[in-house]
């Protein structure tokens, strides 16, 4: 038999641990020419959460939990959580239940049909409408200046074959950007669109500084345009800033006089070009910062406690 591992990462979910368990258990009792694992790696809960956990794994040692020792983010605890996974494939399901079990079948329905990697894409959601255009604005900026072509509306909620898995270990990547892992694998990928429904008990734990870290994640790892854009937009204004300075050289020479410049056009040309040139400071900024972390090399994870996990 095929082995399947799903992996949830969590955190503070005590209100959603219990009905994740058992809608995937029922969706997995109804495949059973596949054995199943389900590992649950908790980010340092400070609520119930791995109570619950603990009780569930007491009772069924096909659910497994990794407890880490602190919080370590939510890009680096998922990612520790996939490479433990022992199965023929893995499949990556997030704990607050907006990315829906009942998929599971598809996914192996596709992935039995020969694709590496199936995932799912958001057709449609519940969140507000900034935050929803600000995510269609970020897939097509990163689509356009990334050197792989990434997948539009995907979290990385979908199934990885063994083969993929062993491919992301081969990263070793400090602060892994999944999502553009998948992207620069180049396996053809399987797309099962679905409505993402909106979160039913508990709280997001994204906010504006999480989304901001996975979109310059994104932007840093996996395109040069940005850094490239700062060469030639700097010496575009300094073009610009000598022809402005001859151009007001010579009307002051035709109209001594008369021509008086004032201070306004320097008072904005000053806030202007300062203004750019902070914006691209902060952009090297995280360049270096990304390079900074990954010659730390420091693991992804350092674990408290497991709870019927086979090594």
């Amino acid at each position: 038999m095929q082995l399947i591992s799903i992996v949830t990462a969590c955190y503070n979910e005590e209100e959603n641990v219990n009905e994740l368990y058992h809608r995937v258990k029922r969706v997995t009792e109804n495949l059973p020419h596949y054995q199943f694992e389900h590992i649950f790696i908790d980010n340092a809960s400070t609520d119930k959460t791995v109570e619950r956990l603990k009780e569930i794994a007491k009772l069924d040692k096909s659910v497994k939990l990794i407890i880490n020792a602190r919080n370590f983010g939510h890009i680096r605890s998922p990612f520790y959580g996939l490479m433990q996974a022992k199965g023929d494939a893995v499949l990556s399901l997030v704990c607050d239940l907006q990315d829906p079990p009942e998929l599971i079948q598809e996914f192996l329905y596709k992935w039995e049909s020969g694709y590496k990697v199936v995932v799912g894409i958001k057709k449609s959601s519940h969140e507000n409408f900034l935050i929803k255009n600000i995510r269609k604005f970020y897939y097509r900026l990163i689509s356009l200046i990334s050197k792989s072509k990434q997948i539009r509306n995907y979290t990385g909620f979908g199934l990885y074959d063994k083969k993929v898995i062993q491919v992301l270990r081969e990263f070793n990547d400090p602060y892994p950007y999944f999502r553009g892992m998948i992207a620069e694998i180049g396996f053809e990928v399987a797309e099962i669109d679905y409505d993402q429904p909106p979160r039913a008990k508990g709280f997001t734990k994204n906010n504006l500084y999480t989304l901001y870290d996975m979109a310059m994640l994104g932007i840093t790892s996996y395109s040069k345009t940005p850094i490239r854009l700062m060469t030639i937009v700097g010496f575009s204004f300094s073009v610009l800033s000598i022809l402005t300075a001859f151009v007001f050289f010579i009307l002051k020479l035709y109209y001594w006089n008369s021509f008086s410049m004032g201070l306004a056009p320097i008072l904005i040309g000053f806030f202007f070009f300062t203004g750019i040139q902070l914006f691209f400071i902060g952009l090297l900024g995280e360049y270096i910062s990304s390079i900074h972390t990954y010659v730390q090399n420091r693991p992804l994870v350092v674990v408290k406690e497991e709870v019927n996990m086979e090594r």
